[in-house]
């Protein structure tokens, strides 16, 4: 399914994307990433939710705790040869997407009760964890470099967080009782 159909306020700056990887070599982007997201010094862009969201400004802090409990209420846990950060945006991003695929199979089973049961974790996640904190990581990607493919990403992965939040009102909407 395109970005177009998910999230039509996303979808330019994804366009934007590919214009931009035309512009800049593979070594261009790996260096830009490494400034924003990696280091060997200061991040200009820390990919951790707790950096965000804990006084100490930290990786691994209170909140990550929070976010590894919220997993294993799911029934999941880390693998010990996983090497990234419980709170790093994409490990986050990828259980908000197992937490909706389990809703969608719950639909397609004619299950709207179960499927419910999936869309309140997404919400209870969603406002906990990524809506306080992924905005203000967009912004400082995009105070952080002048790589228009940055900035746009920056730009689409806030747009579809916006966007998110809508839609989760309109299926809870849609499947309550």
């Amino acid at each position: 399914m395109s970005l177009k159909k998910v999230c039509p306020e996303a979808a330019p700056f994804s366009l934007k994307m590919i214009d931009a990887l035309t512009k800049y070599s593979n070594e261009d982007l790996s260096v830009e990433y490494a400034k924003l997201f990696v280091g060997p010094f200061e991040l200009k862009a820390p990919p951790y939710g707790s950096v965000y969201l804990d006084k100490e400004k930290r990786v691994m802090g209170d909140s990550t705790m929070e976010v590894i409990k919220a997993y294993q209420e799911q029934g999941l846990s880390i693998d010990d040869e996983f090497k990234e950060v419980p709170d790093h945006i994409s490990v986050e991003l990828e259980f908000m997407y197992y937490l909706i695929h389990k809703e969608v199979e719950a639909l397609k089973k004619g299950d709207k009760k179960r499927a419910l049961k999936w869309i309140e974790p997404q919400e209870a996640f969603f406002s906990t964890f990524l809506k306080p904190w992924v905005p203000p990581f967009c912004e400082k990607i995009k105070e952080g470099t002048v790589n228009r493919f940055y900035k746009a990403l920056a730009d689409c992965v806030s747009s579809f967080i916006d966007h998110f939040h809508g839609e989760r009102k309109a299926a809870l909407n849609f499947l309550a009782p």
